[in-house]
């Protein structure tokens, strides 16, 4: 699977996901200081899962309609020490395959699931 791991990801779980064989790009050395928006243009281009603990992308998708398609998984998880992050994420991650094409909200006890708007063609950038 593809990622881009948002800024705000440590770098110890960014590495964890390496490791486990995904294709992730980080935004603090890709493209530091961008905006959500041009964050979520960057993975919709490049068909990454964006991974995040910033609310706002669900925003981004849902009220403003941007395209992100490629899905967006919000980690809302207690125990924000690095490690814990590593161990949760590359644990959910590999808990399923559908991420694309959805809202993901991870929690430290459940994972739920909101499938994105779908553009109709005038939409469409």
């Amino acid at each position: 699977m593809r990622i881009l791991a948002n800024a705000n990801f440590p770098g110890d779980a960014v590495a964890a996901l390496s490791a486990q064989g995904y294709d992730v790009t980080w935004i603090r050395t890709d493209a530091p200081g961008s905006k959500d928006a041009d964050v979520l243009a960057h993975a919709q281009t490049e068909a990454r899962v964006l991974i995040t603990f910033e609310k706002d992308f669900g925003e981004l998708a849902f009220r403003a309609r941007l395209p992100a398609t490629s899905g967006i998984i919000l980690f809302r998880i207690a125990k924000p020490s690095s490690a814990h992050i590593a161990r949760v994420v590359t644990a959910a991650l590999a808990a399923r395959d559908d991420w694309h094409g959805h809202f993901s909200v991870v929690e430290d006890d459940r994972i739920r699931m909101t499938p994105l708007p779908k553009l109709t063609d005038a939409e469409s950038p």
